[in-house]
């Protein structure tokens, strides 16, 4: 069977991969009955916020939010999200973490990942749609960190900012949720710390990636949390400080 047709599963459903993209076949497999429940199996269990977060802002770039740009997702629901919540964190005095993607001529600090993702041609150099949006737009005494992959801490100085700033907990937002979200989260837990998403400050192009990506986090690898919930966090750290 050649490379441009191979079949492989995924959850309950069948994947066709062709060369052109993957097709859903509308056929789903007849599992086990036996097989247990995600809790009864030992996942979802509640992670608990520490007394040390920072905030960061995973690539909220013009990118994702200009009609007509390769990457438009169509929403921007979550920049709002993600701009009340760097209010909060600005008034609970946390660290905050922006990131943005930048690459060399011809992409080639993006190896691999720069050839598999057509649209990140859009990243080379200081380009229009690499800026970040002005709802979230950095102060001058704010972390930015230029990437090149997916997760926030692969090839950057992220972990030892962290570290070297005592943070134990690290809220998440930003785009996309299925993406550099993701990947930035299971980082995260990887590094030795909490890692909090807002379900309301994250986005993708898709909701199913979306939806899919926020079920496997909580179930795995971070606490998937709202955004009244996180805002109810910073608010208890701001007192919390008041009382000292």
């Amino acid at each position: 069977m050649s490379n441009a047709y191979k079949r492989a599963s995924r959850r309950n459903h069948e994947y066709e991969y062709i060369a052109d993209g993957v097709q859903m076949i509308n056929s789903a497999k007849q599992r086990d009955e036996r097989v247990l429940a995600e809790t009864d199996a030992g996942f979802g269990r509640h992670l608990i916020p520490g007394k040390r977060p920072a905030l960061i802002l995973v690539d909220f770039v013009k990118a994702y939010f200009e009609p007509g740009a390769q990457l438009y997702m169509g929403l921007d629901s979550c920049l709002h999200s993600a701009a009340r919540l760097l209010k909060a964190a600005r008034q609970a005095g946390i660290l905050i973490v922006h990131t943005q993607v930048s690459f060399s001529k011809d992409g080639v600090d993006g190896g691999v990942f720069f050839h598999k993702i057509d649209a990140l041609k859009h990243f080379v150099g200081n380009t229009p749609l690499g800026e970040i949006m002005p709802e979230v737009k950095p102060l001058p005494s704010e972390v930015v960190i230029v990437k090149q992959y997916a997760s926030s801490f692969f090839g950057t100085t992220l972990a030892s900012t962290l570290q070297a700033s005592g943070i134990d907990t690290l809220i998440i937002t930003g785009v996309s949720t299925s993406g550099c979200v993701r990947a930035t989260a299971v980082d995260t837990i990887q590094h030795g710390f909490i890692p909090l998403v807002c379900r309301d400050a994250v986005g993708d192009r898709n909701d199913g990636p979306h939806e899919a990506s926020l079920f496997d986090l909580q179930a795995k690898y971070a606490e998937v949390m709202s955004e009244e919930s996180i805002l109810q966090y910073l608010s208890s750290l701001t007192e919390s400080a008041k009382t000292k």
